[in-house]
């Protein structure tokens, strides 16, 4: 048996019966089987590090051949692959014209840029990532909620019949549907809409300030914060309705998340603590639309996208109302209760299938995944070193799982066997009821969330011209972020919160040198 196969069948044993089958790769990838000595290769080197007192080979270049140049201006993400071809290059241009295009409400003039809404989030990919960085809640009552939107949902009552797509996860060993979408407004808050149709409403937040006492008698506000939506348009919501805020994350990165091995992953899954070390770490299993099957979730902050191509095309119809192959609905995330919204103004009454088409969708999913992660900065400093290795005493390493190597990738050169940093296990983790949002996405309970990378995190200030991180921004640094966890990375938040001033200093300094 081949090594690559022997691989995937010891897998198998180890997972349930959907990992063979149905938690896979994009079936569109052109996959150069690893040989025997490759395997070797790639398990030594990414074995964790016990030595920091210097850095290790290689970490300097997060992204491999991809890393490109830390630049000391707002558009530090907004590079291409260092390893990029030059024929290439002007795909990644055209696609940033695309991903920063101001779609417009039809009938219009402009057919290439209309069909936006009826209802929507914002106007342009751009908008919410702005430059292709991290998105925030507003920090104040003039402040725009653009980078920041509410998910909806209600429980699902067990009464109704499944849809073939849920039949099969349930027989592929995934959990029952247990959210539908909230049966008015559907899957999202959408807060802006074309002339003649009102929004659907306005996220509210509010926050209460607790006060956290570290053991050396620093003191450490944490805000938690509460959601609701003010004016909504089109009646009540339902009264079971799950709101869950999600702020925009950045974007550098993402082919290489892709490029990473599902096998590769599914080692680091651990769903029933078998080795009894606290971290459950879980693969998110989702429908794939694009190539109508089961595949391991990558992308979101619950890992509800198999692939970079489908979330982009998630988020045109959900975020812009842009319909598209993979999404074709003219009316975006609008309802059947929204009747007014199904039959407004659309952009595919001329000669166009879609309101963007593959050709486009394809641009766009290009720019997406080649843009790079800057390099390290001061990896060699000695507090940097000190802070990797609290952190890795610490145990943040179990889910925030530092190196990985890509699939060898002939058509995909820039994401094709590269060692990557992005300290990420991507699978689900239990972060307990603070953080929790209550509301289940696929195999995500609501208190669970996807690891997230944390490459280029210290670069936030500098791009975003914020420190709020977590999935809903309402930590205002790094500390608060970890402060807030809780779940399986309790032991982890405690170690921190007990360590003396100066190795929690090496802490921050090492994640903001990523």
């Amino acid at each position: 048996m081949r090594p690559r196969l022997l691989a995937l069948f010891l897998l198998a044993i180890a997972m349930p019966s959907y990992a063979m089958d149905g938690i896979a790769d994009d079936p569109h990838l052109n996959v150069s089987p690893r040989t025997a000595e490759e395997i070797a290769r790639i398990a030594a080197v990414t074995a964790p590090t016990s030595d920091f007192s210097a850095p290790e080979p290689f970490e300097g270049n997060p992204a491999g051949g991809a890393t490109v140049r830390a630049r000391t201006d707002a558009n530090a993400f907004s590079q291409s692959s260092g390893n990029i071809s030059f024929e290439r290059e002007l795909d990644f241009k055209v696609g940033n014209g695309l991903f920063r295009k101001l779609w417009v409400s039809s009938p219009s003039s402009t057919l290439a840029s209309d069909g936006l809404g009826p209802l929507y989030n914002a106007r342009s990919c751009q908008r919410c990532h702005l430059k292709d960085g991290r998105g925030h809640p507003p920090e104040g009552p003039d402040d725009s909620t653009v980078s920041m939107f509410l998910r909806f949902s209600v429980p699902a009552s067990g009464e109704e019949a499944l849809s073939d797509i849920e039949a099969f996860l349930l027989s592929a060993g995934a959990e029952g549907p247990r959210a539908r979408p909230e049966p008015t407004y559907g899957g999202q808050l959408q807060d802006f809409s074309v002339a003649g149709h009102p929004a659907e409403g306005q996220m509210a937040i509010t926050y209460v300030e607790e006060t956290v006492a570290l053991a050396d008698g620093t003191e450490v506000s944490l805000r938690r914060p509460e959601y609701s939506v003010a004016d909504p348009a089109y009646g009540p919501l339902h009264p079971d309705a799950m709101l869950s805020p999600r702020v925009a994350p950045q974007m550098i990165g993402l082919g290489l998340l892709e490029a990473i091995p599902a096998s590769d992953i599914l080692a680091h899954a651990d769903p029933e603590d078998a080795d009894g070390d606290g971290i459950s770490g879980k693969a998110q299993v989702v429908w794939s639309f694009q190539h109508e099957r089961a595949m391991l979730g990558r992308f979101g902050l619950k890992a509800g996208a198999p692939t970079v191509k489908e979330q982009s095309a998630a988020a045109f119809a959900g975020d812009i109302g842009i319909s598209n192959p993979i999404f074709p609905s003219p009316g975006g995330d609008c309802t059947d209760r929204q009747a007014e919204c199904r039959a407004g103004p659309h952009g595919d009454g001329d000669d166009r299938v879609f309101e963007i088409d593959d050709t486009g969708l394809e641009l766009v999913t290009y720019y997406s995944r080649n843009l790079a992660v800057p390099a390290r900065r001061d990896v060699d400093d000695a507090e940097v070193l000190r802070g990797k290795q609290v952190f890795y005493d610490a145990g943040c390493t179990a889910c925030h799982t530092p190196k990985f190597v890509t699939h060898r990738l002939p058509d995909q050169p820039e994401q094709s066997f590269q060692l990557i940093w992005p300290y990420s296990d991507l699978l689900l983790h239990d972060m307990g009821d603070g953080l929790a949002d209550n509301r289940p996405e696929g195999r995500a309970t609501g208190r669970e969330w996807r690891t997230a990378p944390l490459w280029g995190i210290g670069m936030t200030q500098q791009v975003s011209g914020h420190t709020y991180f977590l999935h809903d921004g309402r930590a205002r640094s790094l500390l608060e972020a970890i402060l807030w966890h809780d779940g399986e990375a309790r032991m982890s938040r405690d170690h921190v919160a007990n360590l003396p001033e100066p190795d929690r200093a090496a802490l921050i300094r090492f994640l903001e040198s990523l």
